[in-house]
C-alpha cells in the first residue's frame, strides 16, 4: 500500500489536516491546545496529566502507521487536562530509520498543529555523553545537531532555528524540578548505535545526547509556529561513555524503571501551561 504522504503530488500539510479531521470526528475534540510525542520511557505521563476523551489506533489515521519499535505505543489519545484544555499524546511515532520518508516522520507533528496545538513537547530515550548522567536521568534539550541529512523542510522554504528549544518552557520545566540538567541533542540516522568515535565527534562538534529521533520533529514544529519543549531520558551512556556493550533491552529495563519518576515529572510540567 503507497503510503499517501509520498504519493505523486501528495501535500503533506493537507494530509496533516485531513488527519485532524479524523482525530476530531472520532474524538469529539475540535481544537487541542499542545500536543506530547511520548518516546521511551514517557508513555506512563498520558495517564497522569488528565482524563482520556479518546485513544485511537494509529493506523486507523491517515498518514500513520503501527510503530515499528517495541517499547512503543501505536496510539493517538486526546485527554482534557485539568484547567479545561486539552492535549493531543502521540505514541504512533514514526522513526527515520523506518524508511517511510521524513513527511511521514514529522506527520504527527503537522497534524498535531492542523488540531491546533501550539506547544510541541518532544521526548526520547537517548544515550548521555556526560559521564555523570547515569541510565534514568531526564534532561532538558537546549538545542540539537542534525546528522541525518535530512530535513522535513521542501523547496526554498527558510526558518530560523535560533531559539528552537524554548527556554521559557525550559524555565518553567525548571520550576518543577531545579535540578533538571539541560544539553545539546544529536540525531543519527540509526538505526544501529553510535560507534565509540561517532560519539566522539559528536562531543567534539557539542553534542551531550545521541539518539534517533526529535531533530526532525523540532523543525517540522517550528515551521508550524508552535513552541517546542524536549526532553531526553537518558537511557545509558553512550557508546564508548559506556564500557559494556549496548543493547534495546537495557534500554527498556532503565524506561520502565525511571517511568514512574520522569512520568510524574513530565505531567506537573504539563499542569503548568
Amino acid at each position: 500500500m503507497v503510503n499517501p504522504l509520498n504519493a505523486e503530488g501528495a501535500n503533506p500539510f493537507e494530509i496533516a489536516q485531513e488527519a485532524a479531521n479524523q482525530i476530531a470526528k472520532i474524538s469529539g475534540i475540535t481544537n487541542h491546545d499542545i500536543a506530547l510525542t511520548l518516546g521511551s520511557g514517557w508513555a506512563k505521563a498520558a495517564d497522569l496529566i488528565g482524563e482520556t476523551v479518546s485513544e485511537i489506533p494509529g493506523n486507523e489515521i491517515i498518514g500513520f502507521s503501527k510503530p515499528a519499535v517495541v517499547g512503543h505505543v501505536g496510539t493517538v489519545r486526546s485527554i482534557r487536562l485539568p484547567n479545561g484544555k486539552h492535549a493531543l499524546v502521540i505514541g504512533a511515532r514514526t522513526h527515520f530509520y523506518e524508511n517511510h520518508g521524513v513527511r511521514s516522520v514529522v506527520h504527527s507533528v503537522r497534524t498535531a498543529a492542523a488540531t491546533g496545538a501550539k506547544t510541541m513537547i518532544l521526548t526520547n530515550g537517548a544515550g548521555g555523553i556526560k559521564p555523570e548522567w547515569a541510565g534514568g536521568v531526564a534532561v532538558l534539550i537546549s538545542d540539537h545537531i542534525n546528522l541525518t541529512a535530512a530535513s522535513p523542510l521542501e523547496g526554498a522554504t527558510f526558518i530560523d532555528l535560533t531559539d528552537l528549544y524554548s527556554k521559557r518552557l525550559r524555565d518553567l520545566a525548571r520550576e518543577v524540578d531545579p535540578n533538571l540538567d539541560e544539553g545539546v541533542y544529536v540525531q543519527f540516522r540509526g538505526p544501529h548505535y553510535e560507534t565509540p568515535a561517532e560519539v566522539q565527534m559528536a562531543k567534539i562538534m557539542g553534542g551531550h545526547i545521541v539518539g534517533m529521533s526529535t531533530a526532525l520533529e523540532a523543525i517540522a514544529a517550528r515551521q508550524a509556529g508552535m513552541e517546542i519543549l524536549g526532553m531526553s531520558l537518558i537511557t545509558n551512556l553512550a557508546a564508548g561513555i559506556q564500557t559494556t556493550p549496548l543493547s534495546h533491552a537495557e534500554v527498556l529495563e532503565v524506561g520502565r524503571n525511571a517511568e514512574a519518576r520522569i512520568s510524574k515529572l513530565l505531567a506537573e510540567i504539563v499542569a503548568k501551561l
